[in-house]
């Protein structure tokens, strides 16, 4: 069972940029694929992107050509970059992680962080 801890989250202005990052450990990272999901006040968690064991990626189409998801094996992290912020972006971010092939659905993922609040101010 892998343990997740989320950072980099805060308060920024719509059009700014915030990087988080996803700190894994107790079990072997390269061997998970990881993901981003959020959830709002009031809404259900939703997918934002994922990184498969090879690298490969996807995201959500709301974020796409703004976030950005890359994973460091030696350093046993995922991170999420985030540009061009959106108020709709205000969210509580959570890591995920699941020893198989990358997926966008909550219910695939069994290993999940607290969370990082991103607040995006208009």
């Amino acid at each position: 069972q892998v343990q997740l801890v989320e950072s980099g989250g805060g308060l920024v202005q719509a059009g700014g940029s915030l990087r988080l990052s996803c700190t894994a450990s107790g079990g072997t990272f390269s061997t998970y694929a990881m993901a981003w999901f959020r959830q709002a006040p009031g809404k259900e968690r939703e997918f934002v992107a994922a990184i498969g064991r090879s690298g490969s990626t996807y995201a959500t189409d709301s974020v796409k050509g703004r976030f950005a998801i890359s994973r460091d094996n030696a350093k046993n992290t995922v991170s999420l970059q985030m540009n061009s912020l959106k108020p709709e972006d205000t969210a509580v971010y959570f890591c995920a992680a699941r020893p198989s092939l990358m997926s966008g659905r909550v219910y695939e993922y069994q290993n999940w962080g607290q969370g990082t609040q991103v607040t995006v101010s208009s």
